[in-house]
């Protein structure tokens, strides 16, 4: 069993130390967790806080229901983003995904391009390197789990590659809507960015809810669709390696598509699907949470320099070329 438990989205869940940081008992452990559970589903939480808090309990008294949720984690984000589709239009949508093809073809390219062309610098572990490039380049964590098998990953290369994701991306959902509102982005622009720079689903729906409804619909839609390369990856991975590695195909997207086909052709429903997105939004809160309090010193430990390093130079450059091309573009 890898170090870094992979729940049922691929997503990654770091595994829990030994034992708590601070030495509490373990019911007074759980009635915490519990209380903050609650407050993550009432509209006083927003994502980003949400994560840090989770962040805060990780390191002072660890998860009490760290087997339990390193499980439900991957459901709950599942559930979360199906929901969120009830909450949008179809139109738009569409409208999203066209505007954002373009950068998320380029910014793959570039990020794998840039992934080699550093990690033979850096003389980073080659497998290392790709799983870190794929998780940057597509979706964090799912495309790490989806081409590990692939190249034949070992514990430790794979312990790399998702601590290193999984830190940064953890940074991104804090960071990214301060930075939005600091260059004065628009709703479209934010969207944009945040499906393109920050890794995993959870926290570019976390950080587009924290910037506003429009930046929430074009940062899932975007996103959505650039963790479709998933499939063309992974193949592409199988036929360099003349592996017969299985594919791992995120049907969930399809789910979030007839939701946002319900809301957008069957209008008598608002009121339905009004309940359904606010449900998924306070769903999702609990996820970073959740992912928040997976966390673990451990974790950070296991990374080692130079994976970090890579794995920062790629999401800075990636942030950086379509932070540019997207004020330029708008």
């Amino acid at each position: 069993m890898s170090p870094l438990e992979q729940d049922t989205l691929g997503e990654a869940s770091p595994a829990t130390d030994k034992g708590p940081p601070l030495h509490v008992g373990p019911h007074a452990r759980k009635a915490v967790f519990i209380i903050a559970m609650l407050l993550c589903l009432s509209p006083a939480m927003s994502p980003p806080m949400a994560l840090l808090l989770g962040l805060v309990l990780s390191i002072t008294i660890g998860d009490p229901f760290a087997n339990f949720n390193h499980k439900a984690t991957g459901w709950l984000l599942k559930a979360s983003v199906v929901g969120l589709g009830f909450g949008m239009n179809l139109q738009h949508a569409i409208t999203a995904g066209k505007d954002g093809l373009v950068f998320t073809v380029f910014s793959i390219v570039i990020t794998l391009g840039a992934g080699w062309f550093f990690a033979k610098r850096m003389k980073v572990d080659g497998i290392s390197a790709f799983l870190i490039s794929s998780g940057t380049a597509i979706c964090g964590g799912s495309a790490i789990a989806a081409v590990s098998p692939i190249v034949q990953a070992d514990r430790k290369q794979m312990t790399v590659a998702l601590g290193t994701v999984f830190i940064l991306n953890s940074v991104a959902l804090l960071v990214f809507p301060l930075l939005g509102h600091l260059f004065e982005m628009s709703q479209h622009q934010f969207g944009m960015w945040a499906a393109i720079a920050i890794h995993d689903t959870s926290s570019v729906v976390g950080a587009g809810a924290a910037y506003g409804n429009e930046a929430l619909q074009v940062a899932t839609t975007v996103k959505l669709q650039r963790a479709l390369w998933i499939i063309p990856l992974s193949l592409g991975t199988a036929l360099v390696m003349k592996s017969g590695g299985k594919v791992k195909i995120p049907w969930f997207i399809g789910l979030f598509i007839l939701a946002m086909v319900f809301s957008s052709y069957f209008p008598q429903y608002t009121a339905t699907y009004g309940w359904l997105a606010l449900a998924a939004k306070r769903g999702l809160t609990l996820t970073l949470f959740l992912i928040g309090a997976s966390l673990t010193l451990a974790t950070m430990r296991a990374v080692g320099v130079k994976p970090m390093v890579l794995g920062i130079i790629l999401w800075i450059l990636i942030s950086v070329m379509s932070l540019i091309a997207i004020l330029w573009v708008g």
